[in-house]
């Protein structure tokens, strides 16, 4: 069997997927090394993997990054956020990423080296040899398509594509105007490559996707804008199924998702929920009096006592929780209200549960995007919405048939591709 290092930034959003890949090597008998931040050792353990932590300097705490980078908070989200997080976070921590796993490599030598696309330590490797003189090189696609193309418009603004020759012109405008807003970012980049004795020629945000053997974009091609210039190594291999919930103990509240009554679930998230008023309590407040039972996921634990505090009331027809395992509650909604993190659309597309969609941080604008464009669900193109922007969604979505009907269609589109069988022919072919 094969020997498997499974590297990622140490953000919840970036490791839930790798770990999940990671256990399923683990369960097909391949030994697997989690290589990522040292509060994911006790998961990584737990399926079974080995762990090696990232050196000191880049073992981050994403729970904890606006208090130890306070001015990150006062950045716009967009060119100027981006470039900090690039800077003090991927490319910034790369030289010391890149140092852990080749120490790791000495004493692994690892057949596969798997990672998200914020592992910059694929494209370094991509870049430093040729493909027989290291591990196979395998990059999950988290995030939509970001590679520019002459066929969608630049990626940050959630802009939706066109046809014809006219918008063709007009991409490549704004992909040239993208270039030049993060040229500063470009020389940090190759800048860094050069320190690690590597050349870096392409554009910074094209590497990930060209310097890696095998690009697996996590979702189906229904929910892509359609190119005619991927690369040859890119392919679709469907969503993650959802990680069981194993020994979670329902709630009280549990039997009153099978009444009838339109189920509404909200949640900002796994990472973008510091703040519950950006999307929780607005919902909660929105659909206070509809007929509709909203169960409001914080996925934090003082999460339903924060809410309680914001509002003088809990509505009647609201349930705070902390955790609660979508695998369990998806197939119970009608409609996911959400700020657009990709893994948790995915995971709601899974269970053909359309969506109201309210994101503007990091990918999220992009996610929306695509929500609206595949007719999956409503896009409120705010990360901000008012209660009666997010009442009318929610009803629109409800009673308007063709959004349940597509994203039924994506489910079962969804269904039809295996992506754990795809990865594992990789890594099999490469520890023969």
């Amino acid at each position: 069997m094969a020997k498997v290092i499974v590297g990622a930034t140490p953000f919840q959003g970036h490791v839930n997927p790798v770990l999940t890949v990671a256990a399923d090597l683990v369960d097909r008998g391949h030994e697997v090394v989690v290589y990522t931040g040292s509060r994911f050792e006790e998961r990584a353990l737990a399926i079974g993997a080995r762990f090696q932590a990232l050196p000191p300097e880049a073992d981050l705490d994403d729970r904890k990054l606006d208090t130890r980078f306070p001015v990150r908070a006062t950045l716009p989200p967009g060119p100027a956020q981006l470039s900090f997080d690039f800077e003090n976070f991927f490319l910034g921590h790369l030289p010391a990423q890149a140092r852990g796993l080749r120490a790791l490599l000495e004493t692994f030598p690892a057949d596969v080296v798997l990672g998200e696309l914020g592992f910059w330590s694929i494209p370094l490797l991509g870049l430093s040899a040729a493909p027989g003189e290291r591990p196979t090189l395998v990059t999950l696609g988290s995030v939509p398509l970001l590679i520019q193309s002459d066929d969608t418009p630049a990626f940050g603004p959630g802009l939706l594509p066109a046809p014809g020759e006219e918008a063709r012109v007009r991409n490549r405008a704004m992909n040239a105007e993208v270039r030049q807003a993060f040229a500063e970012l470009q020389r940090f980049g190759e800048a860094t490559f050069a320190s690690l004795g590597v050349p870096m020629p392409d554009y910074l945000f094209d590497a990930p996707f060209r310097r890696t053997d095998h690009y697996l974009q996590l979702t189906v091609p229904s929910f892509e804008y359609p190119r005619r210039d991927l690369p040859a190594h890119l392919r679709f291999i469907g969503t993650l199924p959802p990680a069981p919930s194993g020994e979670w103990v329902e709630p009280a509240w549990w039997p009153e998702l099978s009444t009838g009554r339109p189920v509404v679930v909200v949640t900002q998230g796994t990472v973008a929920n510091t703040d519950l008023h950006e999307l929780v309590i607005p919902t909660v407040r929105a659909l206070a009096d509809l007929d509709v039972l909203v169960v409001a996921a914080t996925v934090r634990e003082d999460g339903p006592d924060l809410v309680r505090q914001a509002l003088t009331e809990v509505p009647d027809n609201v349930r705070l929780a902390g955790f609660v395992p979508f695998d369990r509650l998806l197939p119970h909604a009608d409609v996911l209200v959400t700020n657009g993190g990709y893994g948790g659309v995915q995971i709601a597309l899974y269970h053909g549960v359309p969506l109201v969609v309210a994101g503007a941080s990091e990918d999220k604008p992009e996610v929306a995007a695509r929500v609206e464009w595949s007719g999956t669900g409503v896009n409120l193109r705010t990360g901000t919405p008012a209660d009666a922007d997010l009442r009318a969604a929610v009803q629109t979505v409800l009673h308007e048939p063709g959004y349940r009907a597509q994203a039924g269609i994506m489910a079962k589109e969804i269904s039809q591709y295996d992506p754990f069988e795809a990865i594992a022919e990789i890594v099999e072919a490469a520890g023969r």
